[in-house]
């Protein structure tokens, strides 16, 4: 990756960093270590206790740090990357800074660095001032060299209405958030990281492996909680059969036990899957998510009743969510890419 090679770092059982291996690998490599890249919180959902002696790992074999910007909607007001040691910060401006994630990602945001790392820095080949600051710039690296002027106007007058009171207190409802759905969940999908106190920082990750057992993979959740009303957490990512849950400072209370009600009402559907009361093949996770056109249709050969198809929780009758497309095969999709785009021909016709 851009000319260097990339050594992986092991993890303990907790999720944190493990230091006996990051510092073999580090004496191992010293003589070409240039970088460390570590995102904290980490996206095990956790606080590392250790990130400094991280930082101190890496510096003292004469390497940089890089600290991913991810997870700064559980340090905003709270802390800063620069005390524990980090050289380099970007700053995402997606969910901490009220730009939207998906879709690939906005695709900026600032990048602090320490003082011994400006003269680096890019420089904009317009921007005066910026000349006699840097000495080494490796010349722009944009068109535009104040980024994105559509996307940066928003996280402005987000941050200028929100202030410092409220981008802290932003940051510590995110945790607390965070924090209640663990709570409330892991009595029946076991959250698979926590720090010492039994705490995590913005997000959790919900284990479903166990339910492989009984023909359940973390997909049938994800699929079936579309017909609560709910597009599905990251699954799968970073651990193989998980759920990651992010709730972020907006989430207000109702609308997390919404959320929760509908994990508990699947995970009731689970077990009577498990217990053999639902088929394993044809049953409401596996067929999830359900249409508009199946429920209408004059055709319903499910072992189940139309209403616990489409109706599973009492909200879903006053506001519905229909589902456009019902379950399809998505490693065959991954696997078998089309071009949607018309041909020329259709364009001269009009």
């Amino acid at each position: 990756m851009a000319g260097f090679k990339v050594v992986s770092v092991a993890c303990l059982k907790d999720g944190d960093i493990d230091l006996a291996d990051l510092r073999a690998k580090a004496d191992e490599h010293a003589r070409d270590l240039a970088a460390l890249m570590v995102t904290y919180p980490s996206t095990h959902g956790v606080f590392e206790p250790t990130i400094r002696e991280i930082c101190n790992i890496v510096h003292a074999h004469g390497g940089q740090v890089y600290m991913d910007g991810a997870n700064l909607n559980a340090q905003v007001g709270l802390c800063r990357p620069g005390d524990y040691g980090a050289d380099v910060c970007h700053l995402n401006l997606h969910k901490t800074f009220c730009i939207p994630h998906g879709g690939g990602g906005p695709g900026v945001g600032p990048i602090g660095v320490a003082k011994h790392l400006v003269p680096f820095l890019p420089s904009g080949a317009n921007i005066e001032y910026r000349k006699s600051t840097i000495d080494h710039g490796v010349g722009p690296v944009a068109a535009a060299p104040w980024g994105s002027a559509s996307i940066l106007t928003i996280t402005w007058m987000y941050i200028r209405m929100m202030g410092p009171a409220g981008l802290k207190r932003a940051s510590e409802v995110a945790i607390l958030n965070a924090n209640y759905i663990a709570k409330r969940l892991d009595p029946y999908f076991p959250v698979l990281f926590k720090g010492k106190h039994g705490l995590v920082a913005h997000e959790c990750i919900v284990d479903l492996r166990q339910w492989r057992s009984a023909g359940i993979e973390v997909e049938d959740v994800a699929k079936r909680l579309m017909d609560y009303g709910f597009h599905a957490p990251t699954v799968s990512w970073p651990v193989g059969g998980t759920m990651m849950i992010e709730p972020t400072e907006s989430e207000p209370k109702h609308e997390l036990d919404r959320f929760c009600d509908a994990m508990i009402s699947i995970h009731a559907e689970m077990q009577a899957i498990a217990d053999g009361k639902q088929d394993r093949q044809s049953n409401l996770l596996k067929n999830a998510p359900h249409t508009a056109r199946q429920i209408a249709s004059d055709k319903w050969d499910r072992p189940y009743s139309r209403e616990e198809a489409a109706f599973p929780a009492a909200w879903t009758r006053d506001h519905k969510f229909w589902p456009a497309v019902g379950r399809i095969d998505n490693v065959y999709g991954d696997r078998n890419l089309f071009c949607s785009c018309p041909p020329v021909e259709e364009f001269e016709k009009g």
